[in-house]
């Protein structure tokens, strides 16, 4: 075999053994939660409800509020949220006139405490792009002038362009320094109970 054979046959080797000496660069995959756009819930005050229940020593006595607007914005890969759902304080009743001049000038002041709002900061738990996840949500909730920090277990529904949430939570509102509407007669829990169903529209990670 002549040097230049040699050199030939060198050359084919190297050619068809190249792909296997020379790294092979692939693209990096992102997990879908890493990929996946922030979660925005825009909701809808007249598809949304709030009602709420106190316990006294004569009878259960249940009411209602007005959702004034909602916004929530989600990173579904760090649980950051942002936003703010707003109660119209103003708008709280249970039936009976007497007992809700007392609730609103007494209990809630609501002429100069207009507003009920919870500020979330984080969201615990596994969002599903599709279908039902439940999660738990940490913020702020700001009543009667006072922020506390609080956190309320959730139940949220996602579609493509549409999502409802339900939670169920507990107000210690004579903890948080609200008057307290009992007398020598009447003995009223220090708790109210309170049930909120949000819905609106969805957009970003839950619109993938």
């Amino acid at each position: 075999m002549t040097s230049s054979s040699v050199i030939n046959a060198w050359a084919v080797a190297v050619l068809f053994a190249a792909p296997t000496l020379i790294p092979q660069t692939r693209p990096v995959q992102q997990s879908p939660t890493q990929s996946r756009a922030p979660l925005v819930l825009r909701v809808d005050p007249a598809m949304s409800s709030v009602h709420w229940t106190v316990d006294s020593s004569l009878h259960t006595v249940h009411g209602t509020f007005h959702l004034k607007r909602g916004s929530l914005t989600i990173d579904p890969a760090t649980g950051k949220a942002s936003g703010e759902i707003v109660v119209d304080a103003t708008s709280g009743e249970s039936g009976n006139d007497s007992r809700d001049h007392k609730m609103h000038n007494e209990v809630l002041e609501s002429v100069k405490y207009s507003e009920i709002i919870f500020r979330p900061d984080r969201v615990e738990g596994t969002i599903a792009k599709q279908g039902t996840s439940n999660l738990t949500l940490h913020g702020t909730f700001s009543l009667h002038g006072a922020d506390h920090e609080f956190s309320a277990p959730v139940k949220a529904e996602l579609s493509a362009d549409h999502f409802k949430g339900s939670a169920t939570i507990s107000i210690p509102y004579i903890e948080w320094k609200l008057k307290n509407p009992s007398n020598f007669l009447l003995k009223v829990k220090p708790v109210v109970e309170v049930e909120v169903e949000l819905a609106g529209s969805t957009l970003g990670a839950g619109a993938h």
